[in-house]
This record gives C-alpha cells, sequence and structure tokens, in this order.
C-alpha cells in the first residue's frame, strides 16, 4: 500500500539548505566499510531484537517486510565527509509503522541499528521515530543498489548520513545510550548524535 502524500523533510526548506563546511554534489559518493553483503531474499529478516523494552518480540521477512506500508519522502543528505547531494526523492516503510506492530516502553530513549557484517549506529528514539524517517527501498523511483544499501537502508536526514544506515537487518531499543560502529573511539569516534547543522562530528573526549 503506498501513501499518496509525499512527506517534504523540514530541512529541504531552509533558505540555505547546505549545512557548515559542505559542499554540495550532484554525484552520489560511495562510502562504506567493508564489502557489500550478498542479499537472498529466502534468508533476509528484519528483528526487533528481544529486551524488557518492547513487546512482542517481532521478525519479518523479505516477503512481509516489502508488503508494509510504504511512504515516501523528499529529503537531502549529508555526508560528514562534507558533501552534500540535495533533492531525494525515497521510497520504503516509515520508523512509525513499527509502533503499529510492537509496544515500545517509554524508558527506551535510544536506538541501536544492526546491519550485515555487525555494522551498528545508535539514535536518539525521537530522531529514529522522526515523520521524514524510513527504511528506504526505493531512491528516486528506482531500487536501491548493492552499494548504496540494498536491500534496506535506514535514512534519517536531519542527521549526518553514516546514521543512514545500509543493509539494515534490526533494531534494539535500549534505556542508555553506547556507541555504534562508527561512534566507537577505535573506529574514529564519530560523534553519538550527528547533526550537520552543529557540525556534530566527532565526539569529544569528554563523552
Amino acid at each position: 500500500m503506498m501513501q499518496d502524500e509525499v512527506i517534504i523533510s523540514p530541512d529541504t526548506r531552509r533558505e540555505e539548505r547546505i549545512p557548515p563546511r559542505q559542499v554540495r554534489t550532484v554525484k552520489w559518493p560511495i562510502l562504506h566499510a567493508g564489502e557489500v553483503p550478498s542479499f537472498n531474499p529466502k534468508t533476509w529478516d528484519f528483528t526487533i531484537f528481544p529486551d524488557p523494552l518492547v513487546s512482542p518480540v517481532t521478525r519479518f521477512t523479505w516477503d512481509e517486510f516489502t508488503r508494509l506500508p510504504r511512504t515516501r519522502v523528499f529529503a537531502d543528505m549529508h555526508c560528514v565527509t562534507r558533501w552534500s547531494k540535495l533533492d531525494n526523492f525515497w521510497e520504503g516503510v516509515a520508523t512509525r509503522e513499527l509502533l503499529n506492530h510492537v509496544t515500545v516502553s517509554p524508558e527506551a530513549k535510544f536506538v541501536m541499528v544492526h546491519c550485515e557484517y555487525g555494522f551498528s549506529t545508535n539514535l536518539p528514539v525521537a530522531d529514529f521515530f522522526g515523520d521524514d524517517c524510513l527504511f528506504a527501498l526505493k531512491h528516486d523511483a528506482q531500487d536501491l543498489t548493492p552499494d548504496h544499501g540494498y536491500p534496506v537502508r535506514l535514512v534519517v536526514p536531519k542527521l549526518y548520513a553514516w546514521k543512514s544506515a545500509k543493509w539494515v537487518r534490526g533494531i534494539e531499543f535500549m534505556t542508555d545510550d553506547r556507541p555504534g560502529f562508527w561512534e566507537s573511539w577505535e573506529n574514529g569516534g564519530y560523534h553519538m548524535r550527528g547533526d550537520p547543522w552543529v557540525e556534530q562530528r566527532f565526539r569529544e573526549e569528554s563523552q
């Protein structure tokens, strides 16, 4: 089921759409750690991991996930490596759709997004459930390419693009924040939130 309305990400309405010290690109650069994973629709699944903060434990097969209601979002993308790609049309499953399938405790303040090969990234719950956030399956009316996260990538337009993790396989709700892959000190110490408008690129030693 597809909604006719396109959700407009609020940042696209800014008078100046390029965050500080970013440069607009027409191309879509390819950046990720490790190899591009293979995809098998017969074995792929999406899991909301078991935790006291959520009930019931929920798992979607590929067929079940692709039958969930779809949404479309118009948004910009800003990479911490200083490029910005404007005017993206995304199509996929809104993150808020998960709330129609599970009950999340009010004590859940953060989300850890789990991806292929053990990659992960952390987000505040409020950012994760933003109106313009979705698990994208298409970009500009075409299926995502493997390099850009096929079959499913998270899209969180208000944060730097490393938070829009590729090859998503599940999520975990948390009471306390903890670093994901790029946020860990050994992998670069990227900021725990990553707001491009105030240049939250890296963690401070005191975090």
